[in-house]
């Protein structure tokens, strides 16, 4: 594979798994089953554990700990040898191992565009659709304010 074409597939599949964190677990579920997996093994089962998240004070100050969060994380082996690999925070199990199917498959050229086309993007188009919809609600609550300058001195 050439280095633009390997590129172009890491980069979908962040995107991928970035709709994948972001979306429900059920929903997650629901597409998938609409899709025909192919056979794979957990490498890995699902297991929740912690993470030290760090910051910054103003973005560019010096970092340090702000504290713990709890993720769950799996990793799966397609038959054809494709490994993928799932994240998410919370004690999700479930999702973890169907974002790491999906992972997977995003690497198999056999299923990366059924995985695509039938779970990644309505999944992003309901994301999106639900961030439209917050931006109206919000955007109907919004207060213009201005200043008045007196005439004095």
């Amino acid at each position: 594979m050439t280095t633009t074409t390997e590129n172009a597939r890491q980069a979908q599949r962040k995107l991928a798994m970035a709709v994948l964190a972001h979306s429900d677990s059920a929903e997650i579920s629901g597409r998938l089953d609409a899709v025909a997996l192919p056979a794979h093994e957990n490498l890995r089962e699902p297991e929740n554990g912690l993470v030290m998240v760090r910051g910054r004070i103003g973005g560019d100050g010096a970092p340090f700990n702000l504290g713990e969060a709890t993720v769950s994380r799996a990793a799966v082996r397609l038959s054809t040898g494709e490994v993928g690999f799932g994240y998410t925070l919370g004690r999700d199990r479930q999702k973890a191992r169907m974002i790491a199917l999906c992972d997977a498959m995003l690497q198999s050229d056999q299923f990366a565009g059924v995985v695509e086309s039938g779970v990644i993007a309505p999944l992003r188009a309901a994301i999106a659709a639900n961030r439209k919809r917050q931006a109206a609600e919000t955007a109907a609550t919004r207060v213009d304010f201005y200043t008045l300058v007196r005439g004095e001195g």
